[in-house]
C-alpha cells in the first residue's frame, strides 16, 4: 500500500489527521494479516500437496467471511 492509499482509506473510515501514525498503524495491520495468510497457506500445504494456488487464494479470501 502506498501512503496515498492508506490516507484515502483512513479518510473513508472517518479518521483525520496524523498521517504518519495512520500509515504506521496500517503497515502493522497489513503485516499481521500477511502472516495470518501465510499460516493459511502453511496449513493447506502441510500434509497434502493436492491444493493449488486457487485453493490457497480462496482460503485466504475466506478469512474475511463470517
Amino acid at each position: 500500500m502506498t501512503q496515498d492509499e492508506i490516507i484515502a482509506m483512513a479518510k473513508q473510515a472517518g479518521l483525520a489527521g496524523y498521517p504518519d501514525e495512520i500509515e504506521a498503524f496500517a503497515k502493522l495491520v497489513a503485516a499481521k494479516e500477511r502472516e495470518a495468510c501465510a499460516k493459511v497457506a502453511d496449513e493447506l500445504f502441510a500434509d497434502v500437496l493436492e491444493y493449488s494456488a486457487p485453493d490457497c487464494a480462496a482460503a485466504i479470501r475466506a478469512r474475511g467471511q463470517p
